[in-house]
């Protein structure tokens, strides 16, 4: 298991006024709203969810390095878990011309709205159940999901994650190391049900048997 910066720069091109996400709100009301990821979270209000989520190619600079680092090659499997409307299964099709893509997502609206070109190959699906048999994929990623869920379905995705995979394995999920990244976190989200310290997460990895690679990503 390594820690891998795939996401950051992404993530911290991302301007973010913490307390302004709590003072114009009822953040409880807009987190009700969020959580079920419908149109207001992708392509609502910027209070909601992420404001309008379109592509930019911004993803392709993450897939290009997770090529690189896991020597995908035409022909091989990735999965997406929490693959959203499509945009980096899509950038590795570019990257990598002729790799297998498939993506699974709870949310039916991002996955009727996923990118054309790799939409025939997601589906509606839960984290914790996935659709797959073991050893399946040369590469499973999920970014920015599994923090989306309560600790019995987190431990299943976990270990579903791992039975899938025959080849890399890479997930990102929010963390903490202060008390400032905590507060910062918990203003920022609407949807995270898993607040966790690396150490925290890193009990998890072990005790579930998750031998792939990750990242945190922090709100400083």
């Amino acid at each position: 298991m390594a820690y891998q910066d795939f996401v950051s720069l992404v993530h911290k091109s991302t301007k973010r006024d913490y307390i302004a996400r709590v003072n114009e709100i009822d953040k409880a009301e807009v987190a009700e709203v969020a959580i079920q990821f419908g149109y207001d979270y992708w392509d609502g209000d910027r209070l909601t969810g992420y404001g309008g989520y379109r592509y930019d190619g911004r993803w392709r600079k993450v897939a290009d390095a997770m090529v690189a680092a896991y020597g995908i090659e035409p022909g091989m499997r990735v999965l997406d878990v929490g693959s959203g409307k499509g945009f980096l299964l899509h950038d590795f099709t570019e990257a990598v011309p002729g790799v297998e893509v498939a993506g699974i997502d709870v949310s039916e609206y991002a996955v009727e709205h996923t990118m054309e070109s790799v939409k025939p190959f997601c589906k509606v699906g839960s984290a914790k159940t996935l659709p797959w048999p073991d050893d399946h994929f040369d590469l499973v990623i999920s970014i920015n999901t599994l923090h989306n869920l309560y600790l019995p379905d987190l431990w299943s995705a976990l270990v579903e994650i791992e039975r899938v995979s025959r080849g890399a394995k890479y997930i990102c999920v929010e963390g903490y190391r202060n008390e400032r990244e905590k507060v910062n976190l918990m203003y920022w989200q609407l949807t995270c049900r898993a607040f966790h310290t690396p150490e925290e997460w890193s009990f998890l990895f072990e005790k579930t048997g998750y031998t792939g690679d990750h990242e945190f990503i922090y709100f400083e």
